[in-house]
């Protein structure tokens, strides 16, 4: 499938494979449209084939082109702020950051500034897109590394769907207290508020599912600390520092589950790759951000 940015339209040419079929099948079955955005791009004739408004259940012959509309101007949601941030990956559809430590994700009020949004919807600025800056995950303000940001309200939805799905593969470097008596496992702890603190999480029976898998990278008995390589099946508000935690191994620095900050001010975690399919061209993706100084250092 031939896949092209034409204005504010994507164009895809149709294989042999989509031959026979209705518009509306090959946007719900082969693109992915959710129900909500198909809704919205029906009502809003967003979806054209060949240049033309046709019948939704008009079928498709091969090298036909499907335009739907995508590319719109909007509202970057956030004040663009000159950050330098560093960008790993960039296409018409995502980009891909890597987040300093000491800095938010995105805005947590209004006209807040100095997050990794504002640094991105200054680099739209800067390039001359006018898209609303939409992350589609987030990482704590202490910890390091990839974040995924959709460009466009489809892939918006697509990357959204992958993420649910457990198709991108999101990968953590920790420095953990303690030597871990096993060199690999999975904690399959359910993760929930703590009821005696605002924003800490506990192991609750009652919480969201919470799937972490590790891997033991080096150990230093001297120092008492481990270099564990984490890979994330959910996405829990603070699920690699709550399940170490749990298991008897805080992260260095990491003073509210319990970590000592003896070596390193803050917590010892980076998120160090990304792997996933493209939403639109289904091409596969694999992103590394290079570990901070402050991690240099503990290696």
């Amino acid at each position: 499938m031939h896949v092209e940015k034409k204005g504010e339209w994507l164009v895809l040419t149709a294989p042999s494979s989509w031959e026979g079929q209705a518009v509306e099948d090959i946007l719900k079955l082969q693109v992915g449209v959710p129900k909500k955005l198909l809704h919205e791009l029906r009502t809003g004739k967003g979806v054209t084939l060949n240049g033309d408004i046709q019948r939704w259940q008009q079928q498709i012959k091969k090298n036909d082109r499907l335009y739907i509309r995508c590319f719109l101007d909007e509202e970057y949601g956030v004040i663009p702020q000159d950050l330098n941030i560093e960008i790993l990956y960039e296409d018409d559809h995502l980009l891909i950051a890597n987040k300093p430590i000491n800095m938010d994700t995105h805005p947590n009020e209004k006209n807040q500034t100095g997050t990794l949004a504002n640094g991105v919807a200054f680099h739209y600025q800067q390039v001359g897109l006018q898209t609303k800056v939409r992350h589609v995950h987030r990482l704590d303000r202490d910890t390091s590394g990839v974040i995924l940001f959709a460009k466009h309200p489809l892939a918006s939805a697509l990357l959204d769907q992958a993420l649910e799905k457990r198709e991108i593969t999101r990968t953590y470097i920790a420095f953990v207290q303690g030597v871990l008596k096993k060199s690999k496992g999975t904690i399959k702890e359910a993760i929930g508020r703590d009821r005696h603190h605002p924003t800490r999480r506990r192991v609750s029976p009652t919480g969201q599912k919470a799937i972490t898998n590790y891997e033991v990278v080096s150990t230093n008995k001297g120092l008492d600390v481990t270099m564990v390589k984490l890979r994330l099946e959910t996405g829990r508000t603070h699920q690699i520092r709550v399940h170490m935690s749990h298991l008897g191994y805080p992260l260095l620095g990491d003073d509210l589950y319990g970590g000592e900050s003896k070596y390193i001010k803050h917590q010892a975690l980076h998120a160090t790759s990304l792997q996933l399919i493209h939403p639109v061209t289904k091409e596969s993706i694999s992103v590394e951000a290079p570990l901070p100084l402050s991690l240099q250092k503990l290696v």
